[in-house]
């Protein structure tokens, strides 16, 4: 009898067809009848079928988590029911699962698993966005050689001495069936700040998820004498950890494996051994609700349990607690406890990055002003603290937090780093994780917007303190002229917020504050004796006052500088009296010259007063611990933030770690053990420099910071972009100071790595200074003809292109072709880059049979690569947008595709070049009528190029301007002119005005009527620029439209 499905409300679904395709295939050919019951019972269940992921080698060939909404199929499945949804043949280096309908959440923050293919490679599977397949887990103690993230993507891991582990951990997971096992040391890019800081508040999610955690024990031995084990079992170092308490809780099942990797039991099976050594009750290692406990009892875990940072006792309970709170490591531990025993019972969030100082004296009346302007006004309330540096501006909110904190219980209190636009990212980042804001979790959402949003709306009071606000116009670290934007266009707007500016800047004060601005100087001289006294470890003698009086007058009752000597004193237990008379001694000799101290006119003078206590405190480290003067003087050679702990060469690791605790207990640095990195106070920084250009070894101590920091820096491939994004803020410090031989091997090297980081991360008019620079070099020390010469003057060819200048990079790329053809041949694959990059310029003029000619010379040239050579495909994507262009839509479409399932197949579906053939193959399907399919495939690279690329990148900028050529096309014109309106912006910023794309999101923005512009060439409906079409055409056209303003605002007259 003909059966007959009933669609139902399922019908609603967009993958329902996908469904009862499915069924119908599985019921008509009874291949697995079991299946269909699956299926049908998944349904009749409710599973949202929006969400159904393809997996792969799973123990099951199909699996329903109800409690996610999501229904999983296996390779095989899918191809015996539903031959035409099945996937084609992946290879080795396609690194990630697919999934229907992108963009859909499971839940977990974004997560990394490991897995080997058939061939023996490991290889790492981002899922973000993704359901997370089931996976194990390790549980270990670091090594001084473990596998870093780094290293799976170069490769290197089998050389390292903790590759051992990787192999325990995946042969231990098949046996248990799971393909997917997690690894800290190499899951993390820990390189990304932002990923690093998510990972660390989603670690415990992480174990609680796991099928199985694997507990390494290196120190246990099994023999043959049960005693002999169970006494290294008990005396294992891992039970003694902090952070390994919530790697026993979290996991259901968590097995032990001794030094020979054997199974010595579970945590069922030695539940009341490990009672007895942990005291953690049995009802929590059985998986009992952690609620069942009170805070107190939870705390109470952690006694036995010892960490190397001191404040981490406290901050590895954050999982176990469920709760949030920034860590402040200098804080120490009971200051820790304090703050999370507030946290637990805060009626309000409160996120502030540091404990309140103890030893906060005096400001009295400033305190009086602010707490008084605190939502006064009828609209967001904004105040200032402005001041030279070291005067305490920072401290002052600090403590304006805490006293907010204790007398207004409903508000919630915020903490921005506001020094750069990265931090305030990040800031902004940990903020919308406080409260839990939907999407906060999703690496696509645009986290400034959506905080700033959720404070402008919400119900209740908010004081958010932007700490080191010293430039509104704010720059990112890894973007120079890119991606800037006032700090303004970040601030929420409500009633109900007050915000909260620290600067040492006037002007800045001025603009962001107006009239509500407090201005500190120095203290009074009985508030600086009150500071001095609670500084000090012991109490000052009644005869030492007169002595201390003295003292904090040499020191210009500076609160940063009356810190630093309070340390000192504190450091060598020396008194008042010893102290001054060393610091008179350091005035009087050749390690101090007054005369020759460098001014910081861009700011306020560092003062005499502080630099003498900085370099006394120099002086004795540099007796004491001449490691850390190295680092020291290398420090004051690259940017002050973010200095990473790598960077410190040392003979060990303990060496390097004592050195750190030299330089910290001297207060000189902050450290950021979390991030692996230190910060320099601006001052220090500063007087650092003064010291060393006094002492003529500025000069030497910049070398060395660049050759390291050429040794360091990786090249400027998709897979390092993190790590070289974080280094080239130092790079780049490094570079711009002048030093005996500027023209040195080392520094052509740094400045040619920065230079092609910088072109990869949009950054243009940086990246082609420094070509400039190292092609000079190169010219003057190999020659016109030499191969890295001629390499450096194409890449300035490629970023002239880039620009918007493409009559210049043409005339560079004929010459670089040319040389190439005399000097290596027709056949030479740099010959074959450069005649390739020759056609894209071509194309980018619409001399496109030229072009087209161009590619298909260097496509039949690379060809010999083989097929899926990233050259190669490279060429057949470029081929294809000549042919495009041309409207050979169906020619272009063959290329694109393949160039799309090559770049899959051998980068990843989320590498930038893959993303590109994406946003092609977007572009020419919109040619060609098919506006849904094009929409698809323009979101997919919009969201992969926002992941990966950020919001400012040009190509990001595209991605965003194509998006809304689709969408105006389905006549969705609100939804097209946001995303108009987003391309002119960015591309206003990061490209400037005379940009031909900029010119493109003009004519996109605007009709007739109200912009004036009209398309000047033909394609699709943008503006095409070509040889007989100049931009001053684009200036007559708005003339004649009666829009001088908007021609004016971009002086199209005046440049040509």
């Amino acid at each position: 009898m003909q059966k007959t499905m009933q669609v139902e409300s399922y019908s609603n679904s967009p993958f329902a067809f996908i469904i009862f395709s499915l069924y119908a295939r599985l019921f008509q050919y009874k291949r697995r009848p079991e299946y269909s019951t699956f299926i049908l019972n998944s349904l009749k269940s409710g599973v949202n079928k929006s969400v159904l992921v393809r997996s792969s080698d799973y123990a099951q060939p199909l699996r329903t988590d109800h409690e996610r909404s999501e229904f999983f199929i296996s390779d095989e499945a899918l191809e015996i029911c539903c031959p035409a949804f099945a996937p084609t043949p992946r290879t080795n280096k396609q690194r990630f699962f697919d999934a229907w309908t992108p963009g859909t959440k499971s839940g977990f923050a974004a997560m990394r698993l490991l897995h080997f293919e058939q061939a023996g490679r490991l290889l790492l599977t981002d899922f973000s966005g993704k359901a997370v397949p089931p996976y194990a887990i390790l549980s270990h103690r670091w090594g001084d050689s473990e596998v870093l993230f780094e290293d799976i993507a170069s490769e290197s891991y089998t050389e390292k001495q903790g590759y051992r582990k990787v192999e325990f951990c995946a042969k231990q997971a098949a046996k248990d069936h799971l393909q997917y096992f997690w690894i800290d040391t190499c899951c993390i890019n820990k390189w990304n700040l932002d990923e690093l800081s998510r990972s660390i508040n989603s670690m415990f999610r992480w174990y609680k998820n796991a099928r199985k955690c694997y507990v390494f024990l290196p120190d246990v031995l099994v023999t043959d004498q049960l005693k002999d084990w169970e006494a290294s079992f008990r005396a294992s170092e891992w039970f003694r950890r902090g952070w390994t308490l919530q790697e026993l809780i979290a996991p259901e099942s968590v097995e032990f494996f001794s030094l020979e990797e054997q199974r010595i039991g579970d945590k069922q099976s030695l539940e009341q051994l490990i009672y007895e050594i942990t005291d953690v009750p049995i009802e929590a290692l059985q998986g009992c609700s952690l609620d069942k406990f009170t805070t107190s009892e939870r705390i109470e875990w952690t006694t036995s349990r010892e960490t190397t940072e001191e404040e981490d006792i406290v901050y590895c309970l954050l999982g176990i607690l469920d709760i949030s709170m920034p860590a402040s490591y200098g804080e120490g531990r009971e200051k820790a406890r304090i703050r999370l025993e507030a946290e637990v019972n805060s009626s309000a969030p409160f996120l502030v990055p540091f404990s309140q100082n103890d030893n906060f004296v005096g400001r009295e009346s400033h305190l009086a002003k602010l707490e008084a302007k605190l939502f006064k006004e009828k609209q967001t309330t904004r105040m200032a603290i402005v001041g030279p540096g070291g005067t305490g501006k920072s401290q002052l909110a600090l403590e304006l937090a805490y006293r907010t904190r204790k007398h207004n219980k409903n508000c919630s209190i915020f903490w921005v780093d506001a020094s750069s636009i990265d931090r305030i990212h990040q800031s902004y980042a940990n903020i919308a994780r406080k409260l839990k804001i939907p999407g906060w979790n999703d690496d696509k959402t645009d986290v400034l917007k959506m905080v700033k949003l959720h404070l402008s709306k919400a119900a209740a009071q908010s004081l958010v303190i932007f700490d080191n606000a010293d430039d509104d116009g704010l720059t990112s670290a890894g973007w120079s002229t890119a991606g800037t934007a006032t700090l303004t266009a970040h601030l929420p707007y409500s009633d109900l917020c007050s915000i909260l500016f620290t600067t040492t800047d006037n002007d800045v004060a001025e603009r962001l504050a107006s009239h509500d601005i407090i201005e500190l100087q120095n203290m009074a001289p009985d508030t600086a004796l009150s500071m001095l006294e609670q500084l000090l470890d012991v109490s000052m003698l009644r005869d030492e006052r007169l002595e201390a009086a003295f003292l904090l007058q040499e020191l210009d009752y500076l609160p940063l500088a009356i810190m630093q000597a309070a340390a000192y004193i504190n450091a060598r237990n020396i008194t008042l009296q010893e102290y001054r008379t060393q610091l008179t001694r350091l005035k009087q000799g050749a390690f101090y010259d007054n005369n020759n101290l460098k001014r910081d006119v861009s700011r306020e003078r560092t003062t005499e007063s502080f630099v003498a206590t900085m370099l006394l405190s120099v002086s004795q480290i540099r007796n004491s611990n001449p490691l850390a003067e190295e680092y020291l003087f290398f420090m004051a050679c690259v940017d002050r933030k973010d200095i990473v702990i790598e960077f410190l060469d040392a003979p060990s690791p303990r060496e390097r770690e004592k050195a750190i605790k030299t330089i910290s207990s001297y207060k000189l640095a902050t450290r950021r053990p979390a991030e692996s990195a230190l910060d320099l106070h601006r001052l220090v920084h500063c007087a650092l420099q003064d010291h060393l250009q006094q002492q003529g070894l500025f000069d030497r101590w910049i070398q060395t910071a660049i050759t390291k920091l050429a040794r360091l820096f990786p090249d400027e491939s998709h897979s390092n972009r993190s790590k070289w994004r974080r280094m080239l803020p130092h790079a780049k410090y490094a570079l711009s100071h002048n030093f005996g031989s500027r023209e040195g091997t080392e520094r052509t090297k740094l400045a040619w790595k920065c230079a092609e980081a910088l072109m990869s991360d949009g950054q243009y008019n940086e990246s082609k200074i420094l070509f400039a620079q190292v092609a000079k070099v190169r010219e003057g020390a190999l020659g016109v003809d030499h191969p890295e010469t001629l390499t450096t003057i194409s890449n300035l060819g490629l970023v002239s292109s880039m620009q918007g200048k493409y009559k210049e990079a043409e005339a560079i790329h004929r010459q670089v072709l040319q040389r190439y053809e005399k000097t290596i041949g027709l056949e030479d694959l740099n010959t074959l880059i450069s005649v390739n990059n020759l056609g894209l310029v071509l194309s980018r003029q619409g001399k496109y049979e030229q072009a087209e000619i161009m590619h298909r010379r260097a496509l039949q040239g690379r060809e010999k690569l083989g097929e899926d050579h990233p050259d190669v495909l490279a060429s057949v994507n470029n081929l294809g947008l000549v042919l495009e262009r041309q409207n050979k839509c169906e020619e272009a479409v063959t290329m694109y595709q393949r160039a799309l399932r090559g770049r899959e197949r051998v980068l990843g579906v989320e590498h930038p070049d893959t993303l590109a053939s994406t946003n092609n193959l977007g572009s020419v399907f919109s040619r060609q009528g098919n506006y849904k399919k094009a929409e698809v495939m323009h979101r997919r690279a919009l969201q992969g190029r926002e992941k990966e690329l950020k919001e400012w990148h040009p190509n990001t900028l595209a991605s965003v301007n194509n998006l809304g050529l689709v969408l105006e096309k389905q006549g969705r014109y609100k939804e097209a002119e946001a995303m108009y309106r987003r391309a002119l912006q960015g591309r206003e910023e990061v490209l400037r005005e005379e940009h031909p794309d900029t010119l493109v999101s003009i004519n996109n923005l605007g009709s007739e009527s109200d912009l004036g512009v009209v398309s000047l060439w033909p394609r699709g409906d943008v503006i095409q620029i070509v040889n007989a079409l100049d931009l001053l055409d684009v200036r007559l056209v708005c003339d004649r439209k009666g829009n001088v303003g908007m021609c004016r605002r971009r002086q199209l007259a005046q440049k040509y």
